[in-house]
């Protein structure tokens, strides 16, 4: 399995500082961002696995609703994290 709890806890941990911070924004984009270059990475050997398709898609989707929040609640934070993360917009 690719994400595992360490795995996950290490995401959180540095983004935001804490293993148990699960719920933040951050934290939660992160973990979006990790597993949309997963996803990615099996499309690119399996074209044809729709269903993997659809989840990558709303995946997208999901992070952007994320980031459109943190950007109209804490432009700073937002800012941040895509620096971090190295997104593009």
């Amino acid at each position: 399995m690719y994400l595992t709890s360490d795995v996950k806890k290490n995401i959180f941990k540095e983004i935001t500082g804490s293993e148990t911070n699960t719920g933040s924004a951050e934290g939660q984009i992160a973990l979006f961002s990790h597993r949309i270059k997963h996803l990615t990475e099996h499309l690119k050997k399996n074209p044809k696995d729709f269903g993997t398709q659809r989840s990558l898609i709303a995946l997208v989707g999901k992070r952007r609703k994320l980031l459109n929040y943190l950007m109209n609640t804490d432009i700073e934070r937002y800012r941040a994290i895509i620096k971090e993360l190295g997104l593009r917009k």
